[in-house]
């Protein structure tokens, strides 16, 4: 049986653990992802501002449609009508897909390993269309027919209307499950939501790029 190591503030007194998703155990590769927009070829001509102003525009869509405020149909068609050649719904799909990465092995047999001794929960910034692909790849890959079979609960942004850092999407997974901070452990690789956590009294561990959650347990 697997337990938390000394690594982990506060080990000995952890009976919860609610882990991010993508960078924690899907990888992802947002590169991926910026070289297929590219292959979309030029935007129109209203949109061919400066990139730094492309890319704060796509980060609002991107934060719209994690919070379930727009649908997917209309994301895409956002993205559609960005580009002198439109690209089709599979087109683009694919393109938004490229940065999901592998779902490896050793990080769900650690998550079948530690449910018996902790409650467990994913709480994931995501959207509809990265959803229904890394839930097609659980179940092709581990036979996991959705994430509710893995952990006992799963809170999705685009679900909740509201994402990390927002302490209320915290306090709504504390809320539901009636969970004490002070036995709570949240994994995360993106630093503010770590920090957002942890106003709440939650412990947070910041996952570092190169660092696997398997090395965060040890055999009792």
């Amino acid at each position: 049986m697997l337990h938390l190591t000394s690594n982990i503030p506060n080990h000995t007194s952890i009976k919860n653990i609610i882990f991010d998703f993508g960078g924690v155990i899907c990888d992802l590769d947002i590169q991926c992802t910026v070289e297929k927009f590219k292959e979309f070829g030029l935007p129109k001509a209203e949109f061919s501002t400066a990139p730094e102003e492309q890319n704060q525009r796509f980060g609002r869509l991107v934060s719209t449609y994690e919070t379930g405020f727009i649908t997917s149909r209309q994301f895409r068609d956002v993205i559609r009508n960005h580009y002198q050649v439109p690209p089709s719904d599979e087109a683009i799909d694919d393109a938004w897909n490229a940065l999901l990465g592998r779902i490896p092995e050793p990080r769900i047999r650690l998550l079948e390993n530690i449910r018996d001794s902790y409650r467990i929960f994913l709480l994931s910034n995501s959207n509809e269309i990265h959803f229904l692909k890394y839930r097609e790849d659980l179940r092709q890959q581990y036979g996991y027919s959705d994430f509710d079979a893995l952990f006992e609960k799963v809170y999705f942004s685009y679900r909740l209307h509201m994402k990390k850092p927002d302490p209320k999407i915290f306090q709504w997974v504390l809320n539901e499950n009636k969970l004490d901070p002070a036995e709570t452990l949240f994994i995360d690789d993106t630093l503010m939501h770590i920090e957002a956590a942890c106003e709440l009294g939650i412990t947070g561990y910041h996952l570092r790029e190169g660092e696997e959650i398997i090395q965060l347990f040890g055999k009792p």
